[in-house]
């Protein structure tokens, strides 16, 4: 997962594009990577080494919560080609104030909770709304990859969720995780499809 990120980073960042939600889309691939290395490494396999384990988890956290928060203001970006500028700038406050809502709730109680409420309200919520409202108005090719990406996000919850193992060597983690590598996939190829050439995102800028 981490190592996919990080290639599609790496290769959105290639592109050189001045467009914002490129810019977006490129650091979420890029924290989203470091997210995973971190509850990989810190979160899960040494975590025994820490005297207050949990504590050490929250870096991961935060990352996490804000790559989520970029895949938010990817969508978000990508609507100027429908959306006016004025609902597009209350959504890019509304997207701060969760993010902050979530962050604070997170720390304060020191529950993971709260970061899965997050990831499910910016992706089911915010990113399959605004990418469903696009495909639907415009058959957006790009909306299309990425609500296909938010669908197999939504299957990796559940699985994890409600602990589907398949087998003691390949549990509920093993196989969500699975599914979210697809899903990161798919978000990349609806970002290289994402095109704001439309008349209106061109006035707006």
């Amino acid at each position: 997962m981490a190592i996919a990120c990080f290639v599609f980073f790496y290769r959105l960042n290639k592109l050189k594009s001045n467009e914002k939600v490129i810019y977006y889309a490129k650091y979420f691939f890029l924290l989203m990577g470091i997210a995973t290395t971190w509850g990989g490494i810190i979160g899960h396999m040494f975590l025994y080494v820490f005297e207050d384990g949990k504590a050490w988890k929250v870096p991961g956290w935060v990352i996490s919560m804000l790559s989520i928060m970029l895949m938010e203001r990817v969508a978000i970006e990508h609507n100027r080609v429908l959306l006016s500028k004025k609902i597009i700038n209350v959504l890019r406050v509304v997207n701060v104030i969760e993010f902050l809502l979530f962050l604070f709730l997170a720390m304060y109680y020191l529950n993971f909770s709260f970061v899965e409420a997050h990831s499910a309200y910016g992706l089911m919520v915010v990113v399959m709304t605004l990418e469903a409202i696009l495909y639907y108005k415009m058959k957006n090719d790009a909306s299309k990859f990425m609500l296909w990406g938010v669908g197999l996000a939504a299957i990796a919850a559940v699985i994890f969720t409600f602990d589907l193992s398949p087998h003691p060597w390949f549990n509920h983690m093993a196989l969500s995780h699975m599914f979210m590598l697809a899903a990161t996939w798919f978000f990349f190829r609806g970002v290289t499809k994402i095109d704001m050439s439309d008349a209106k995102a061109a006035k707006e800028d």
